[in-house]
């Protein structure tokens, strides 16, 4: 069998396929104006001074112009977190300010002890053999032995007569107060990092008697207020294990205390209130 020669001539004609194609998008372009980018940039802003004035200044510092943070619970938020800001500074500001670890003493070192008891003891043995106490030397180096004292007898005196001392009245101590009728009490137990805030509802110028203790720990509070617009702080303090005292109000509104357990082990909080004030909120 011949091998047959390809002739292109007698070759049908190659005919394109059409393949489909997908289907073309369609854009529209939106004409940017000067007043619409003007109007878009107000909204914004006003979205953001709501967002700033209604949330986030109430959640993060405790400040509500509107009171709208105060209705869904974000003032008291920011107040805790401010709370904890300024234990965290504090706790950094005391160990920066603790002083360092004395270096110990080095007459208390047992070895130096040690080597001094040997040199006295080896500088008498030298004085023994030389049989003599060295003094001390002179302006002109001659060394002279030390001079006699003489004793003086003194005469003694005479001793005095025994005093005789009147036995004492009977002495009574002080009538100890009557302890004071205690309106409230509250008693929680903080866990390690927990903190709590109670409050006394109080009006301007209100005077309320308060006593609080750690029984047996310490815990860092704060004593401040707030209401009618205005926040006070009136004391802080860290590691107290008790304080007892009064409680005059600047303004209107909710005067009460924070407490925060450092420690690492549980500690019981004991609150007792009395005097004028509405009511006491406590978890």
């Amino acid at each position: 069998m011949q091998n047959q020669r390809f002739d292109i001539s007698k070759a049908p004609p190659l005919r394109a396929e059409l393949r489909p194609t997908a289907a073309p998008v369609l854009t529209q372009g939106v004409e940017a104006t000067p007043g619409g980018l003007i109007r878009s940039t107000l909204l914004a802003a006003a979205g953001g001074v709501t967002i700033l004035m209604l949330f986030w200044l109430p959640a993060e510092y405790g400040i509500d112009p509107t009171g709208v943070g105060g209705v869904l619970g974000l003032t008291e938020m920011g107040d805790i977190k401010q709370q904890l800001y300024a234990e965290a500074a504090a706790d950094d500001a005391a160990a920066a300010a603790a002083p360092l670890p004395a270096a110990p003493a080095v007459g208390a070192d047992p070895a130096v002890l040690a080597r001094l008891s040997a040199i006295e003891t080896q500088l008498a043995a030298i004085a023994d053999v030389i049989g003599a106490v060295p003094s001390a030397p002179t302006s002109a180096g001659v060394v002279t032995a030390p001079a006699a004292v003489e004793e003086v007898a003194t005469p003694k005196p005479a001793a005095a007569p025994p005093v005789e001392v009147a036995a004492d009245p009977e002495v009574t101590e002080a009538p100890v107060p009557a302890t004071t009728a205690w309106r409230d009490t509250v008693d929680y137990t903080l866990q390690p990092g927990e903190g709590i805030e109670i409050k006394l509802v109080m009006q301007e110028a209100e005077v309320a008697t308060f006593e609080w203790t750690a029984n047996g720990g310490v815990l860092n509070f704060e004593t401040h207020a707030e209401g009618s617009g205005q926040k006070i702080s009136y004391e802080t303090g860290r590691a107290t294990p008790d304080q007892s005292g009064t409680l005059t109000a600047a303004f209107t509104g909710n005067h009460g205390w924070f407490w925060r357990n450092r420690s690492d082990t549980p500690v019981m909080l004991t609150l007792r209130t009395a005097g004028d004030y509405a009511k006491i909120t406590a978890p």
